[in-house]
């Protein structure tokens, strides 16, 4: 069985994108990432109203927010995943603050409250599972995202179980050669950027609904268990009509079968 993993910021629903806005893309968004006929996506930057409306674009896939008591104005990672595809073991919130199991809780100097959520799933007919978190880091301050990446590593840590896969995704805000880069990969040397297996130039994956961003990263990543078989990785830079899904370039991770 081969899988499709995407990781995709939203863009949360601001009226003062104008055409941009979320009620004017939400359709090209879903279409777009439905094109991979993925098996699990994992979106940044959406909010409750947000989220539940893209859960109806997405007919076959349902959300991920049974262990999740809403907070309306925050900005949430998300997993929607494909119906009867996996079994869904265990999911959880965690802030990204100094009290991780308070919800809306804000530490460090972040902007916004953050928070990583993640989920442990099976293979529906196989033995096979995986620990997959999705997490949003601060987007102003390298000092915070500091702080927000040794909370993150701290509960990966009490997670894994040297079984499962392990796949961390999300929007980092921050460039591939950062600190958080490195203290992510030398906390877990399991994890490789399926990015670097295939050698690609660097690219930026935020673009301000413009296709490119002046002096931009790559801030939006997938990074695997080395064990698993990359097949094919890429940003999906689709426009129709000239017009983009988000102002970020969803990532498409394939993995190859058998686990």
């Amino acid at each position: 069985m081969n899988l499709c993993f995407i990781t995709s910021n939203i863009r949360f629903d601001n009226p003062e994108d104008g055409v941009n806005a979320w009620p004017h893309r939400k359709s090209l968004l879903a279409q777009t990432l439905l094109a991979h006929e993925p098996d699990l996506i994992a979106t940044q930057e959406g909010r409750f109203h947000q989220l539940k409306e893209f859960e109806e674009l997405l007919e076959h896939y349902h959300i991920v927010d049974h262990h999740r008591s809403w907070i309306k104005e925050r900005m949430y990672p998300t997993f929607f995943v494909k119906k009867n595809a996996f079994e869904i073991i265990r999911s959880e919130d965690v802030w990204l603050s100094e009290t991780p199991e308070v919800a809306g809780s804000l530490s460090f100097g972040s902007t916004f409250p953050r928070l990583l959520t993640w989920m442990k799933i099976q293979i529906k007919n196989s033995e096979k599972k995986f620990l997959v978190i999705n997490t949003h880091l601060d987007h102003v301050r390298s000092e915070t995202r500091l702080e927000q990446v040794r909370v993150l590593t701290n509960k990966i840590q009490q997670l894994r179980d040297g079984v499962s896969y392990l796949v961390l995704m999300g929007d980092f805000n921050d460039s591939p050669e950062s600190k958080i880069r490195k203290i992510i990969l030398e906390s877990f040397p399991e994890l490789e950027d399926a990015w670097s297996r295939f050698n690609f130039n660097e690219e930026t994956s935020h673009h301000a609904f413009n296709g490119e961003c002046q002096n931009g990263a790559r801030i939006d990543w997938i990074l695997t268990d080395q064990r698993l078989i990359i097949e094919k990785h890429t940003l999906d830079k689709t426009t129709i009509e000239g017009r983009y899904p988000s102002d970020h370039f969803p990532v498409i991770c394939k993995l190859k079968g058998p686990y």
